[in-house]
């Protein structure tokens, strides 16, 4: 079964992905909300700049974190001469690079939500008297909850799933940034089997989990809107 060290990286892992998601949601909102709705003819930029980390090998995202978390790095030193320690081979490091690294499965979902809800029913709020910010919070949210369901699964999925980006940035500390997915790596280096199976079998569980949730409640809000329940 479990050792303590593993138990301890499974704990790291699941604080590390609810931070992780509680932030991309908090801060992907209004990111998803002005992608759906902009009309700027040079918003095709930052959507590419959210798809990045789809594309790009982790460790080339890692290594470049590293560099700017690191002590001679632009916000190393600047920690550094605030008098604060380097963010680099730190927990706080390993949210800093899994927001980074989990945006667009946060925020594509979170957009295309919102661009599915259309302009209709916020018109029909506007000529009820409600301001944008209702708008946004009574009418746009509300609709969008499949979205912010499907995001905070995905979200959470991917970054327990880490590797090359948490490996780069934060190390192999036991106890302090050692992840399911590193400490899976370690077992089957020390052809440590039956160790690396229990890991690897827990996420297994927990990602198919996480799906079939997902599945099953676009599922069912489909089969609503279709029958109109």
């Amino acid at each position: 079964m479990f050792n303590e060290a593993d138990l301890t990286a499974l704990f790291i892992t699941v604080k590390l992905a609810v931070i992780t998601t509680i932030i991309l949601l908090v801060m992907g909102t209004p990111v998803a909300w002005w992608l759906a709705k902009s009309r700027w003819r040079f918003k095709f930029i930052f959507e590419a700049i959210v798809a990045l980390p789809l594309v790009l090998p982790p460790t080339v995202l890692g290594f470049y974190l590293l560099v700017a978390l690191g002590p001679d790095g632009p916000i190393g030193s600047t920690m550094g001469f605030l008098g604060a320690e380097p963010l680099a081979f730190t927990f706080t490091g390993l949210v800093i690079g899994s927001v980074i690294y989990s945006m667009p499965f946060v925020i594509q979902p979170l957009q295309n939500a919102f661009a599915a809800i259309g302009q209709r029913p916020l018109d029909v709020a506007a000529t009820l008297g409600a301001s944008p910010l209702d708008r946004f919070f009574t009418v746009a949210i509300p609709l969008a909850r499949p979205g912010f369901f499907t995001a905070a699964v995905l979200g959470f999925a991917h970054t327990i799933g880490e590797f090359g980006v948490v490996l780069m940035i934060g190390g192999n500390i036991p106890g302090e940034t050692q992840v399911v997915s590193i400490a899976i790596y370690d077992h089957v280096e020390s052809l440590e089997y039956a160790n690396a199976h229990w890991l690897s079998a827990t996420l297994m569980l927990l990602a198919f989990v996480l799906l079939i949730a997902v599945y099953a409640v676009n599922r069912k809000l489909t089969y609503k809107s279709g029958y109109g329940l």
